[in-house]
């Protein structure tokens, strides 16, 4: 696999977090996925939240008009979002848990167990030619359901191994690689494409990057925190090179 295989889908939430913190037009989502795009990103993700904590209405309706990298638009599984989602159909659409007590999500969906309600809203995305992705943690099961859904996506909720190498719990972090190596290899069997996020920084892309079967790492609050020091673009520009580096290297020994 090669180094351009594996995208970076860069997510804008939290630029619209602070603009929010105050109100007004500043900072403006929309510039930012704009950088993003000269800056080296393949894609960019938005979370349209039920209490519209970030981003709003009106920044998705500016990103479909503005951009013109691919949009994945997370979502709840709401006939709410279901109707936004119709309505300006982005590139990509990838289900997501959510609470409105939770500051950020805290794990991936229980495809098994809400399988009832999941699935019609993934007919109807995939019938309208949206390309639908389910937030899991790294389980075959939920994998399989994904796929039995008629998903053609799953993004690996990667917070486990991130924290773990962020509070330097070596033996940990280990093992929640492997979990993810092992599920991006039987959701790659399945057919299914690999995506991977949260909470991924520049500490801990290397090994999440150099799994073979992952084809999009989706990154976000880090890159956004990390702009403030260093500039957007420059962030941006770090992580592309880390990725790609990762990804180089692991081919090179297989």
């Amino acid at each position: 696999m090669s180094t351009s295989s594996l995208r970076l889908g860069v997510n804008i939430d939290h630029v619209a977090t602070i603009r929010n913190a105050r109100g007004g037009q500043h900072p403006d989502p929309v510039r930012a996925a704009e950088m993003a795009a000269k800056a080296g990103a393949d894609g960019i993700t938005a979370h349209l939240r039920e209490d519209r904590r970030h981003i709003s209405d009106g920044d998705i309706d500016r990103l479909m008009g503005a951009i013109t990298l691919p949009l994945n638009l997370e979502m709840a599984a709401t006939d709410e979002m279901l109707a936004i989602a119709l309505r300006h159909r982005p590139h990509a659409c990838c289900l997501v848990p959510e609470r409105r007590e939770e500051l950020t999500t805290e794990g991936g969906l229980d495809a098994a167990a809400q399988h009832n309600h999941l699935a019609p809203y993934v007919g109807q995305l995939v019938d309208a030619g949206i390309r639908v992705s389910l937030f899991v943690n790294p389980d075959r099961i939920q994998l399989a359901v994904a796929k039995a859904m008629g998903a053609q996506v799953v993004e690996l909720h990667t917070g486990a191994f991130c924290d773990a190498v962020n509070e330097g719990r070596a033996e940990d972090a280990a093992s929640e690689l492997e979990r993810l190596r092992i599920a991006a290899r039987e959701g790659r069997e399945m057919g299914l494409e690999m995506h991977a996020g949260h909470g991924i920084t520049f500490e801990s892309v290397g090994p999440v990057a150099s799994i073979p079967e992952f084809v999009e790492l989706n990154i976000g609050h880090f890159l956004i925190g990390e702009a403030i020091f260093g500039g957007l673009d420059s962030t941006i520009r770090r992580m592309r090179a880390l990725m790609d580096q990762a990804r180089s290297s692991s081919t090179q020994i297989a």
